[in-house]
């Protein structure tokens, strides 16, 4: 069993760890959502770190929980108020009738660790951070493997509809086969 908590100042360097050194969570550093348009084209894996690490370090309400295994940590879930994302705030994938709602915009579970459930456990780890925080409601834009075909890692990282669904969040909306709006209310 995983001990999911929040990632704050004193998680950074396992943050820094779930993200890795290569592919994409080393590159973007969950800064995709919180960045639009020209910020994110000028955006560089160093800008992205440090804003994140900042982001750990210094914020109020920390950006995101993290899965440990033991002490070893083995997962990460961005999870944040729906106004922390402004790509989301604009996107059709995540048209919602709850401007206020939080939403999980990221998973990372590094390779070793993938295909053991972590992306359910990381979920209901959010939702039970952002009920600590005062949360009524919390969505996500889940990718639907089981219409869309077999989905690489990379295409997962805002989470496999299952781990939503396990989660206990239900279907809200579809934008395409492989997008899916998802809700829980807390």
């Amino acid at each position: 069993m995983v001990d999911v908590r929040a990632a704050g100042p004193d998680a950074w360097q396992d943050v820094a760890a779930v993200m890795g050194e290569r592919g994409d969570p080393a590159r973007c550093f969950c800064q995709y959502f919180r960045l639009r348009g020209r910020q994110w084209d000028t955006a560089t894996r160093e800008s992205n770190r440090r804003d994140l690490r900042e982001q750990v370090c210094t914020a109020d309400v920390p950006p995101g929980v993290l899965a440990y295994d033991g002490t070893t940590p083995v997962g990460w879930c961005a999870v944040a108020p729906r106004t922390a994302y402004p790509r989301v705030e604009v996107s059709p994938n995540w048209r919602t009738d709850h401007p206020d709602a939080w939403v999980i915009t990221c998973f990372v579970v590094p390779v070793g660790h993938r295909r053991q459930g972590l992306a359910g456990e990381l979920a209901l780890g959010a939702v039970e951070f952002a009920r600590s925080q005062g949360a009524a409601v919390i969505e996500g834009c889940a990718v639907d493997t089981s219409t869309a075909g077999r989905a690489s890692s990379a295409d997962l990282y805002r989470g496999p509809l299952s781990a939503f669904l396990t989660a206990g969040f239900t279907e809200v909306s579809r934008t395409s086969d492989r997008w899916v709006l998802v809700r829980k209310h807390l």
